[in-house]
């Protein structure tokens, strides 16, 4: 059936349905994110309401999974392979569940902390084997953790021994009860660094907050691109 001319878009008409530049539009179908525009004898590009629905699904999903991904769910679909673009949709879903996981054991970590009690011998601070033998650790672990990053204990000036003070207690504890819930060390490094940077637990809830807001509004943005993206199969 021939192409009806009244169902034709321009770039302009895609761009500025979206506030995008006629430049974009072209960029997203070298990409892949639009199906290939067909041509006018003058060379033309011309588009239909298809290619609109197009860009409307990749725009949704883009906040949701990140423009990388978003890029190789359009691109498979228009690929004709849907079951890879659908691995990719579980494969973001399976990352904000990994996400969510991890945000469960910091709010249970800080929570469940308790004061650190160093041993009065070390006026009031700590070295490796009292320290691990605390967390049920061997020293080397101990280092291992510092070696990450996660634990940052300085040096005794006269004997090179590597003193914790409250702080540094502190954090070995949060590292061992969220190692214990098998997160990695790369996971774990930057809620430590948050931890030191407010000073202690107590004045993490705001980051704790934002967290769990921006995993709520993650969550939201992937109902909207999969309600995008459904539409876009459906007019196969």
């Amino acid at each position: 059936m021939p192409e009806n001319p009244q169902r034709r878009l321009r770039p302009v008409d895609l761009a500025r349905a979206h506030g995008l530049s006629t430049q974009a539009v072209r960029n997203h179908e070298a990409a892949g994110i639009l199906p290939p525009a067909t041509r006018s004898p003058h060379g033309y590009r011309h588009y239909t309401p298809r290619h609109a629905q197009a860009l409307a699904a990749f725009l949704a999903l883009v906040p949701g999974h990140g423009h990388g991904p978003a890029t190789a769910i359009m691109r498979a679909v228009n690929d004709g392979s849907v079951d890879t673009a659908l691995r990719i949709v579980d494969d973001s879903h399976a990352r904000l569940v990994d996400d969510r996981a991890v945000l469960r054991a910091v709010e249970t970590a800080l929570a469940d902390l308790e004061p650190p009690t160093p041993s009065p011998s070390f006026g009031g601070e700590m070295y490796v084997g009292p320290l691990a033998h605390r967390l049920g650790i061997r020293p080397a672990t101990l280092r291992r953790w510092e070696r990450a990053g996660v634990v940052a204990p300085r040096r005794d000036p006269a004997t090179g021994y590597r003193v914790y003070d409250a702080a540094d207690v502190r954090d070995a504890l949060m590292v061992g009860q969220l190692r214990r819930g098998g997160y990695r060390l790369e996971q774990i490094a930057p809620v430590v660094a948050h931890v030191r940077a407010a000073g202690g637990v107590e004045p993490l809830e705001p980051v704790l907050r934002d967290w769990r807001a921006r995993l709520a509004a993650r969550s939201r943005a992937m109902l909207r691109g999969a309600a995008a993206l459904d539409a876009y199969l459906a007019g196969d």
